[in-house]
Order: structure tokens, then sequence, then C-alpha cells
């Protein structure tokens, strides 16, 4: 018997909302479920090199940088639940929010409360690739804006106030990531030859972003 989705474990506060449409959050054990019984689709939102290093099995590659509502439908069958996931949940929150003109046409959306790591914390099985190595897309993302702000900052203490247009150019950028669920430096970092996953699967489109 399916799960009826009264059950399924929210948090009223990180319920995204618009004009009436809601993206509720489910937990992890609840997911697993769903997938076994075909209930449900499960989405990762994180980057490629992220997914090729670990993954949920089953789970479908559409990741936030280039995140299409559209696409995520496509990739669920007629009455499959859609479940995002990233890390933790913040960027899952952010494509729910992108996705909840798709509750208005009947389809529910889902944040996997916690992302991979609580899945992992319950306990539940995931696949992982040691052989891709390197640094994460969004920690090159980190990386880049703190040294950005750090010289900036540096350069205009020290040599010319105007430099303080480097770290206000990185703030307005952040600023314009949270505000849109878009990251134009995780987007351009992934097109670099160092973080493009080399495989010959499938594209987005089938669940996989090489």
């Amino acid at each position: 018997m399916k799960q009826n989705e009264a059950q399924v474990t929210t948090t009223p506060q990180a319920t995204a909302t618009i004009t009436g449409a809601t993206a509720r959050e489910a937990a992890p054990r609840d997911v697993r479920k769903w997938l076994n019984d075909g209930e449900s689709v499960l989405i990762d939102v994180r980057e490629p090199d992220e997914h090729a290093r670990e993954h949920i099995v089953g789970s479908k590659l559409l990741p936030l940088s280039r995140f299409d509502p559209q696409m995520a439908t496509a990739l669920a069958k007629p009455g499959q639940k859609i479940v995002l996931h990233c890390r933790s949940g913040r960027r899952a929150a952010d494509a729910c929010r992108m996705a909840l003109s798709l509750t208005e046409g009947g389809t529910t959306v889902f944040n996997m409360t916690g992302g991979i790591e609580a899945w992992k914390k319950d306990g539940l099985p995931v696949e992982v690739n040691t052989r891709v190595s390197g640094i994460s897309v969004m920690r090159q993302v980190q990386l880049v804006i703190g040294i950005g702000v750090l010289a900036g900052s540096a350069l205009a203490w020290f040599v010319d106030p105007r430099f303080v247009a480097i770290p206000a150019f990185f703030g307005a950028g952040l600023t314009f990531a949270g505000a849109t669920g878009t990251c134009a430096l995780a987007t351009a970092l992934g097109w670099m030859p160092w973080n493009r996953v080399k495989s010959g699967g499938p594209s987005c489109a089938a669940g996989s972003c090489g």
C-alpha cells in the first residue's frame, strides 16, 4: 500500500510558498521508501563533479547552475513525486523555489531534508567513486570569492581605495546568487577542464551531466 502523503515529515518554517503552491520537505527514509516503491524520482542538484564523487544510487543529475523545472518534469514518470536533494538541503531549497510552478500543475515537489549528508547519517547507502579527486566546484567558488575579497580589501587599504570595487563585486555576485538561486561563478568553474566529468554517459536530460 502506498504511503499517504500526510505522513511525510514536513518542516513548516522551511516550506516555500508562492501563489498558494508549496514545496514540502521529506525525510531521507521516506524518500528511500518512495524510491523502492517507484513513487518518486530523486534529482541531485549538486554539480557534476560532486555527483561523480558520491551519489545516491538511482538519483538523476540536474545541477542547480543549469536547473530547468521542465527538465525536472521530464525526468519523472507520470504520477511520480519529484524529490530534490543536494549536500545539506540549501541548494535543493533554491531549486524547489524555481520548481514551484510545477506544483500548480499538480506535481508534488519535495526537498529531501538535510540532503545527502542526512541520508548517510540515517545509514542509507551511497555509491562512492574513489577515482574522482580534487576540490569540488562549490569549494572552488568559496576559495575564489574568499581570495578575491581578501585581495581586494588589502589593495584598497594599502594601494588605492578604489580597489574596494573588487570585494563589492563579489558581494553583489553573492547577493544575486542568493536571490536567484543561480551562481554564474559555479557555472563558469564547472566548464573548466579540470572540473569536466569525463564520461561517455548520457546528457542532463537523461539524468547525468558530463
